[in-house]
């Protein structure tokens, strides 16, 4: 079985490349993709006890006590972690429960007070859905409540970073859908709270185009000088759209298309919780390693069934492969990207061993029912969620012995 960790051989603003292994750089793992009580979905789904200071401790290998109330602590501390809450009302709900007057009285505290008693009845997707049918998209909390939030959440990450010891980076998801097709960004900084909170994080709500997310970046980059990149993720789930032959809008990939994407998403997430994004047996038949950790029953959302024209379009192997047709064709690479892991777990805790795994969302958790329990609520068994998985980084050493990203 292939190891469910991947290597990011680069990490920066430049596409990534191949580096040697030389005397004075070391192997660090970490995690790139975490969620805590400050993501909506979380929150709903049980994460109500662990938030960002928590998930740097446990990172760190400290001992907390999870949301279920167990006593956990990682085999092996983590060297770097980035905490990617989802930009969308981020801490909404820890916000309410606060009852801060920034957001309590809001028509978006009404409406996902709302979502909350839905998800306790119908689960994830079945709340979302009827929650837009009866009252249109969910609205978006005040400016000041976001900038609020985002004050916080890149101080605290300031705070627990620590140059030879252990390196936090500010980052959230952008989590655009089509249709229910993922297009989910993970977006990371370089960059510390001062430049970070210069611009707030950009939502996905009205307008999941990836290029209006790579618009914004530069927009970022120019204010403020600093350096920020973007990770797409779960391919397997987005329905063809992750890796298709045209654009959001319908135009043909071109050459200005093709340079962008690259620049800003110079890495891919192979691999998650919610399965392999490398390949599948109908793209690679030949390959007897391809069936691993496959989630191929339709898109992220639940809304659509699967079908076999859309499999070449959704996996980093064949996409490598058509970024090359693309060189050919038009003189640039939109693919042209390395891979990396990470896990997407929603419970604020990064764990990943397979005799150590704490699950997507709190219900996940250890427990004697989680052979039988549904993620979130939804069609997808807790058993079939992969103990998936770390970015490993080759980096020079600093005087203390550990590298920095910042």
């Amino acid at each position: 079985m292939r190891p469910a960790v991947a290597a990011l051989l680069v990490l920066g603003c430049a596409l990534s490349s191949v580096v040697s292994v030389a005397a004075d750089k070391s192997l660090y793992w970490g995690d790139v993709h975490l969620h805590t009580n400050l993501s909506f979905d979380a929150y709903i789904n049980g994460t109500r006890t662990i938030g960002p200071a928590q998930a740097y401790e446990f990172a760190q290998g400290k001992t907390v006590i999870s949301n279920t109330g167990l006593q956990v602590q990682l085999k092996r501390r983590l060297d770097f972690l980035a905490i990617t809450d989802h930009s969308e009302n981020m801490g909404l709900y820890t916000r309410i429960d606060a009852r801060d007057p920034l957001v309590v009285g809001t028509s978006v505290a009404q409406r996902y007070t709302e979502l909350l008693s839905l998800f306790k009845e119908f689960g994830l997707r079945g709340a979302f859905m009827r929650s837009m049918r009866s009252a249109g998209p969910l609205p978006d909390m005040p400016t000041l409540a976001r900038s609020a939030v985002w004050d916080d959440v890149t101080t605290l990450a300031d705070d627990y970073n620590q140059p030879g010891k252990f390196t936090t980076l500010i980052g959230y998801e952008w989590t655009a859908m089509i249709t229910g097709d993922n297009l989910h960004r993970v977006v990371l900084y370089r960059d510390g709270a001062e430049q970070a909170t210069r611009r707030l994080p950009l939502e996905a709500n009205t307008n999941p185009d990836p290029e209006n997310l790579w618009d914004e970046l530069a927009r970022y980059e120019t204010e403020t000088g600093g350096n920020v990149l973007a990770i797409a993720h779960n391919g397997n789930l987005s329905n063809g759209r992750m890796f298709a032959d045209a654009r959001v809008n319908g135009q043909p990939i071109d050459r200005d298309y093709a340079e962008r994407r690259a620049r800003w998403e110079p890495v891919y997430e192979v691999t998650q919780v919610k399965g392999d994004g490398e390949t599948h047996p109908m793209v690679s038949p030949a390959d007897p390693y391809a069936d691993f950790e496959t989630w191929d029953r339709g898109n992220v959302a639940g809304t659509a069934a699967k079908t076999p024209d859309m499999l070449d379009r959704e996996y980093a192997r064949s996409a490598l492969k058509a970024g090359l047709a693309h060189q050919q064709s038009i003189g640039a690479n939109p693919f042209r990207f390395g891979v990396i892991g990470s896990t997407d777990s929603h419970t604020g805790l990064s764990a990943t061993r397979e005799d150590n795994f704490l699950g997507k969302f709190a219900g996940s958790e250890p427990s004697v029912e989680r052979l039988q329990t549904h993620m979130a609520g939804m069609a997808d068994f807790d058993r079939e969620l992969a103990a998936s998985g770390l970015i490993a980084v080759w980096a020079e050493k600093t005087p203390e012995g550990l590298f920095s990203m910042r």
